[in-house]
């Protein structure tokens, strides 16, 4: 698997990371703790180093996987979390100094590292990214050593604005895929100026981009996928690029004919992510070993090319774009 620099940061990561969200096991379906270590070790077998989680993803159980993972396991991992979205006490008071303070203890000890590696605000409002104050809080845990590196994962162009106009920021966690496509004129050519490592999340939009899903396919009670069809629960741009089921099976099915011979849907979709400069790392999700296999394939790809991304930029324009719900 191919390694690059984490956006102006001299550390080395793999281009494809493994998204940990579905091992928590409670927003995408039941996962359990064989197939949760399974994922871990297949992702790492096939060179995988960068990890994302968070405080809320199955309440710490991912990233308590994580930490039985690596005594399993020990290696040279670059892990990633975040923080901002728990129930106690809630936002806005988690952006407070205290509570962003024993979020990221209650991290350290999850995870059972003095530091962590990267931590990143979570879907924040919008108002309390531009007070800053948060940043401020962060700017001084890395002072103490508890924090290596700061950003935040963000849902709108306007988060991501606001976060790069903030001094020591080190990434910026994005939904970013063939079918949504804002950040390339938004905010690639911002970030790589000022050094800011592009962490691109949902590349698959919720699976529709591993080409196998079929009207009559179904998910648990328990999946997003399920529930947050029209942003029900949150952001409806997290479950199926905000395009909808329906409507993202259709155009899934015009986009399979853009795709080059001898790649799969996931190949083509994680490889045209990967094709631009700004993204530092990939970080689809899996609930198996078959699909973290399948997903770090795409890292030892060969570039699409202009014109295969010509044609699926006309793709969007025309038959995408239009149609993207949520915020962009």
């Amino acid at each position: 698997m191919r390694r690059q620099s984490f956006g102006g940061d001299a550390v080395q990561i793999s281009d494809v990371g493994l998204g940990c969200w579905q091992i928590g096991g409670d927003q995408w379906g039941d996962v359990s703790d064989d197939d949760a270590l399974a994922t871990l070790h297949a992702a790492v077998d096939a060179g995988t180093t960068f990890l994302d989680t968070a405080d809320i993803y199955g309440s710490g159980r991912s990233e308590r996987f994580i930490a039985r993972f690596k005594r399993e396991r020990p290696g040279h991992y670059f892990i990633a979390t975040k923080l901002g979205r728990r129930s106690d006490p809630g936002l806005p008071e988690n952006c407070r100094a205290a509570n962003v303070r024993r979020h990221t203890e209650d991290s350290l000890k999850r995870l059972e590292v003095e530091t962590l590696d990267l931590t990143q605000l979570h879907c924040v409002p919008l108002a309390e990214l531009e007070k800053g104050e948060v940043f401020e809080t962060l700017r001084q845990l890395k002072k103490e050593g508890k924090i290596q590196r700061f950003g935040a994962s963000v849902e709108s162009t306007a988060e991501a604005k606001a976060c790069l106009a903030q001094p020591g920021l080190a990434s910026l966690q994005i939904i970013f895929n063939i079918y949504r496509q804002t950040p390339i004129t938004a905010i690639f050519d911002e970030a790589r100026a000022k050094g800011v490592a592009i962490i691109v999340r949902l590349p698959l939009a919720s699976g529709l981009l591993a080409g196998k899903y079929t009207p009559q396919t179904t998910f648990a009670p328990t999946d997003h996928r399920t529930y947050n069809r029209n942003g029900e629960k949150f952001n409806v741009g997290e479950t199926f690029a905000g395009l909808g089921f329906e409507t993202g099976l259709a155009l899934t099915e015009k986009l399979k004919t853009l795709m080059p011979s001898g790649m799969t849907m996931p190949q083509f979709a994680l490889r045209w992510c990967l094709d631009f400069p700004a993204v530092s790392v990939v970080i689809p999700g899996a609930r198996n070993a078959g699909q973290a296999r399948s997903n770090a394939s795409a890292s030892d790809l060969p570039p699409l090319g202009p014109a295969v991304h010509a044609a699926v930029r006309e793709f969007y324009l025309s038959e995408v774009a239009g149609r993207v719900r949520g915020p962009d």
